[in-house]
């Protein structure tokens, strides 16, 4: 049963899950192999502010400005656009087990990037063509739905389904005669999923697409909740569902293939993380997508810096979500995502 969240208790998970990001955003900066204390960092980004004289080495402020702030941004942006895509996917589709993947994005984000590192492109050009595959797929799969004669939201689902594997075959044979020195591990590294490579330009590259799909769908959130109670109800409430539909096909899309653009497929944030802020705030997607943007902003983060330390040779983050995501999906498939105590 779903359980009802007050207003009352809603504010005060949301203050403690606001808390939470802060703590873990600033604290990600500390940890790693080069340790700087807090006081340290305080002076350091101060020192951008204001006029205070250096006390500290170099080295720790280009670890901070040029390494770490890269990186925590990355992991908050594409933490809170894979969780963001996930529940509006969930909310379009009325289908909890939907990932942001569901029409396609991943694969075709993940052949992109083969193709670029097979013709040797740089680092940004992969980027630039994983971004581009995603967005390709997931109107491919779109177009094909559109022309189909069965049930709309059937027929995405199937056609999604369909260029994920298209894709997922195009790529197996771009590994296959791939070059094994070089190539092939670069592909294969890639799609494990890093935020190892994440530079400055990574970020100002992902940004305004970020923004591109977030800012509608925080906006239009309310409506969200409309077409998860059925075609007619929300018709006669006078809401377009074939160009609400659209648009958030759109705004997931922008979110789902930028983060993989940048940090290669990276999965099970949009579909676990969805189930827990269902069970901690409730099922209104005026909560539910702000506060997916920061438990997947948060969860993000506190996975790549288990990544950076849990050994000396950095663990790709996409097998950590795995690894994490799984085990408590099967706790959430076995208790029904029941919470007490409200």
């Amino acid at each position: 049963m779903r359980e009802q969240v007050t207003g009352r208790s809603y504010k005060n998970r949301l203050v403690v899950l606001i808390i939470a990001f802060l703590v873990v955003f600033f604290g990600s900066f500390m940890v790693g192999q080069y340790a700087i204390m807090p006081d340290e960092l305080i002076r350091i980004i101060c020192s951008r502010f204001m006029d205070i004289p250096q006390t500290w080495p170099d080295a720790a402020e280009n670890v901070v400005f040029q390494i770490r702030l890269p990186r925590v941004c990355a992991a908050a942006l594409i933490g809170a656009s894979l969780s963001v895509a996930g529940v509006s996917y969930q909310g379009m589709f009325q289908n909890p087990m939907v990932s942001p993947g569901v029409l396609g994005a991943s694969s075709g984000a993940g052949c992109g990037a083969a193709i670029a590192i097979v013709l040797g492109l740089s680092y940004y050009s992969i980027s630039t063509m994983a971004f581009i595959f995603g967005l390709g797929a997931v109107f491919l799969a779109y177009g094909i739905s559109r022309v189909s004669r069965i049930n709309p939201v059937l027929a995405m689902i199937l056609a999604g389904m369909l260029i994920s594997s298209l894709f997922s075959s195009i790529t197996s044979f771009i590994k296959l005669i791939a070059d094994t020195d070089s190539q092939l591990p670069a592909i294969t590294y890639w799609l494990m999923g890093s935020l190892v490579s994440i530079e400055p330009r990574d970020v100002e590259f992902a940004i305004i697409p970020i923004l591109i799909g977030m800012v509608p769908l925080v906006l239009l959130r309310w409506r969200i909740n409309l077409l998860t109670v059925g075609e007619e109800e929300a018709l006669s409430m006078g809401i377009d569902t074939s160009k609400l539909r659209f648009l958030v096909i759109v705004c997931a899309t922008l979110l789902t293939s930028i983060s993989v653009a940048i940090s290669g497929v990276i999965g099970w944030i949009g579909l676990v993380i969805p189930h827990f802020c269902r069970m901690i705030y409730g099922y209104d997607y005026r909560r539910l997508i702000p506060t997916n943007m920061l438990f997947g902003a948060t969860f993000l983060m506190v996975v790549d810096n288990v990544a950076r330390l849990a050994t000396t040779a950095e663990i790709p983050i996409g097998i950590l979500t795995s690894f994490i995501g799984a085990p408590i999906f099967v706790y959430l498939i076995l208790t029904g995502g029941a919470i007490r105590g409200d």
